[in-house]
């Protein structure tokens, strides 16, 4: 798929996934996220850092699960490095690249055994469309070469997609979560493309 393809895609799951939020009731909003954050408690140990992110305005949101985060983590973007993880709890965030809450400059950086990863659409073998820059691929890539890193996507059920195609870059997600259920994706995943 070309880069004008793609950016068409994810303008029409930007304005899908914005219709569905928009329609959602305060109250509706709520419960769902905390259904995902129950789905998702299992699968977080106690004492794992946990890197979670400041989701933007209809982003499903994690930070129902920040009770249970012992050592959170966010992600920062820094010119000319990329995105990284930092220690931070929620109240802490200001905001940085693009709008987005980060934490402050001088905030530990760590490596996180969790990442949760926001997106835009999601294939049940773990291919996921982001926003576009890349910063959540490199990232995982990094981790995944220094040692196991779970990727885990959360998403509103309607952004599933139908199979997603992928460019030798982009890291699939081993589990995706919504309020409904948690899709396994790596026994699903084709192989990589040549060159990933």
């Amino acid at each position: 798929m070309d880069q004008r393809a793609r950016e068409a895609l994810r303008a029409a799951a930007r304005a899908a996934r914005r219709a569905f939020v928009t329609g959602l009731a305060a109250p509706v909003r709520a419960a769902l996220e905390g259904q995902l954050a129950a789905r998702l408690a299992p699968l977080l140990p106690p004492d794992a850092v946990v890197a979670t992110y400041a989701a933007t305005a209809t982003e499903i949101d994690p930070a129902p699960l920040d009770p249970l985060l012992a050592r959170p983590c966010f992600p920062r973007v820094a010119a000319g490095a990329g995105l990284g993880f930092h220690a931070a709890m929620r109240n802490q965030l200001r905001p940085g690249a693009h709008g987005i809450r980060e934490p402050a400059e001088d905030a530990p950086q760590v490596t996180p055994a969790i990442v949760l990863v926001p997106l835009l659409l999601f294939d049940a073998s773990g291919g996921r469309l982001g926003q576009g820059g890349g910063h959540y691929d490199r990232a995982l890539g990094a981790l995944r070469r220094a040692g196991p890193v779970l990727a885990i996507g959360l998403a509103w059920d309607m952004q599933e997609s139908a199979p997603l195609p992928l460019a030798e870059w982009d890291e699939r997600l081993d589990i995706v979560a919504t309020p409904t259920r948690l899709i396994r994706c790596s026994a699903q995943a084709p192989p990589r493309p040549a060159g990933g």
